[in-house]
């Protein structure tokens, strides 16, 4: 007799089986909630694709510094800094470097102008008018102030930094750029500055505040020496020369209604002696666009020239103290004489 294999039970059949131990009340649920969850579940995964960067941009936002309030220009002084000299009678006994130190602070005069090395003390004499080795009682010379500093205040026309910006990868998230968030100087920049009308000077400035084209600038800057032949550390300025495209270095920098406490000191800028002598020689002006922006007691008309002696203090910044020189400049004399 033959035997007879089981038959395998149908897969229709093993469904119905399997749907006999299942609750219809869970089985119910089950369908309910596929119904509900997937739709959900495809909008919240579309939906985050909107709401996550929207949130990163907020969280970006809040750490942008806002951008300045633009304030009205102040008007430009009526005249530019001018170097010049002030006169001096010498004395019983006095010579070069006796004089240069006493009269202008000058603590390094023997070191400038020395006598090994003669094309120094040559060009000291043409500069004061006289030979330094035949001074005599009664001599009237001109005493320049060294390594001058001038007010320097202007619009920025344009900010370019010094090193280009660094590539970053394309983040993951989209993060919306802030506008005007300003040029980043912190590693220095070249600016463009008109200092008063049909004047424009390049400023060597590194600040940690965003700069922006258009930004008011407050410093003091190295005045451009005089080139002579064979004195790479020749002191006084050139009188006679123009300031407009002449290169400046900054430092005490104010940004528009913001003061850089980071900005660089006034003595790291070579050739100069401000931490041997104390201080500084500061050309300036009186008017809003110069002086007046230091609140200086000067009590003097708007647009003298003025030769002023500031401080080193103890932070290495510069300030002006009651008793220091000031001296206006003469226009028709071309000298500058003691407030």
């Amino acid at each position: 007799m033959a035997s007879r294999m089981p038959s395998r039970p149908r897969a229709s059949e093993t469904f119905r089986s399997l749907l006999r131990f299942i609750p219809w009340k869970l089985l119910l649920l089950l369908i309910l909630f596929g119904a509900v969850v997937t739709p959900v579940f495809d909008y919240s995964f579309h939906l985050g694709d909107r709401i996550m960067p929207a949130i990163s941009g907020f969280f970006y936002a809040l750490g942008v510094p806002a951008t300045p309030v633009p304030t009205p220009y102040p008007a430009f002084a009526r005249g530019l800094p001018q170097p010049g000299s002030v006169l001096y009678t010498v004395q019983e006994g006095d010579n070069c470097d006796e004089i240069l130190t006493v009269q202008m602070h000058m603590m390094d005069a023997s070191q400038i102008f020395s006598d090994a090395k003669p094309e120094t003390v040559q060009a000291l004499s043409r500069a004061i008018g006289r030979d330094c080795h035949k001074l005599q009682p009664g001599m009237v010379i001109r005493l320049s102030p060294h390594y001058p500093l001038m007010a320097l205040g202007g619009i920025i026309l344009k900010a370019r930094p010094a090193t280009p910006p660094q590539v970053l990868p394309t983040p993951l998230i989209p993060v919306p750029t802030p506008e005007n968030q300003g040029i980043d100087c912190s590693q220095g920049c070249t600016m463009q500055v008109r200092i008063a009308p049909g004047v424009e000077v390049n400023v060597d400035a590194t600040t940690t505040v965003p700069v922006h084209d258009g930004s008011w600038i407050w410093a003091f800057a190295t005045y451009p020496l005089a080139h002579v032949a064979g004195i790479s550390n020749y002191p006084y300025a050139n009188p006679q020369a123009s300031l407009n495209g002449a290169t400046l270095h900054a430092c005490q920098i104010q940004i528009d209604d913001t003061y850089d406490d980071h900005s660089p000191s006034c003595d790291e800028f070579q050739p100069n002696t401000i931490d041997d002598d104390g201080g500084a020689w500061l050309l300036g002006v009186v008017g809003p666009s110069s002086l007046d922006h230091w609140k200086l007691p000067l009590h003097l008309p708007q647009g003298t020239r003025v030769l002023l002696w500031l401080t080193l203090d103890a932070h290495g910044n510069l300030t002006f103290h009651k008793g220091n020189e000031v001296f206006r400049y003469d226009e028709q004399q071309q000298i500058y004489v003691r407030v």
